[in-house]
């Protein structure tokens, strides 16, 4: 197995394409330790090129996807720090958040129970977030004194849920139900509780199905075409889409139409 971890589990089912990380810390609701993000950041990073992953699942065991930061391991780890050993840790948070980003597989969240904290942008960076109703989220950096502008948090937001709920979000810290994540546009489905995972991973094998280069490019454009004045944006995807008619997957599409089939893509 490629991708090892001693922090959390992980399955990549070569039969469908896709992998599934599991954060395995449930007795504490899956909370952060420097090991846990380290490793995550290293999985993201090579997942992005790893052979037959064609889409990742991130999830969370037992009664919580992830509360964030371990109060002890981390929150009371820091005081002991410098200043170069505090940004040191901001830097490898805010890596593993550039890093599901730049991943070119699309990253569905299955959330379930607490999503708090560095667990909520976790879940805001993916591309997908299939909420049981039970996952109530909160971004909690301004409870402990910080500011919501962490790991992301306040470019990934406002995206998401539009700017004025962004700053309500973050500025209180305050729980967000299933429900209402939803009516906002934060949870993209919610589900009866113990059915996220099986439903994220219905999603990520429809999507593994699909022609990879073409969703890699999609995934890059949502980011990179929110700073571009149309003309820029209209030149970029010139040039992408020009790109992907050359690649064997639009003639396999093609073809596929023609003989009343599904399409077979290909890397």
């Amino acid at each position: 197995m490629p991708i090892a971890s001693k922090s959390f589990l992980y399955k990549h089912d070569a039969a469908t394409g896709v992998a599934t990380i599991t954060l395995n810390r449930p007795e504490r609701l899956n909370a952060l330790t420097f090991e846990v993000y380290a490793e995550l950041r290293d999985a993201f990073a090579a997942l992005d090129r790893e052979p037959g992953v064609r889409a990742i699942v991130i999830t969370g065991a037992g009664r919580a996807f992830c509360t964030g930061g371990d109060v002890e391991d981390i929150i009371g780890a820091l005081f002991t720090r410098d200043p170069a050993g505090l940004r040191e840790f901001t830097t490898m948070t805010c890596d593993v958040i550039a890093n599901i980003r730049t991943c070119r597989r699309p990253v569905i969240a299955a959330l379930n129970g607490t999503v708090a904290g560095a667990g909520a942008v976790i879940a805001a960076a993916c591309d997908f977030r299939i909420a049981a109703e039970s996952a109530k989220i909160a971004f909690l950096f301004v409870r402990v004194g910080l500011s919501g502008a962490d790991m992301g948090a306040s470019w990934l937001l406002p995206r998401l849920v539009g700017s004025g709920r962004a700053a309500e979000i973050l500025m209180t810290g305050d729980f967000v139900d299933a429900k209402r994540a939803y009516e906002i546009g934060l949870y993209q489905r919610v589900v009866p509780d113990g059915s996220a995972l099986a439903e994220a991973t219905v999603l990520a094998e429809k999507l593994a199905r699909g022609p990879a280069p073409a969703l890699a490019v999609t995934k890059s454009a949502l980011d990179r075409e929110f700073t571009m004045s149309l003309d820029e944006a209209l030149r970029y995807e010139a040039e992408v889409q020009g790109a992907l008619m050359e690649h064997s997957n639009f003639r396999e599409a093609y073809e596929a139409f023609r003989a009343k089939r599904e399409p077979r893509f290909t890397e």
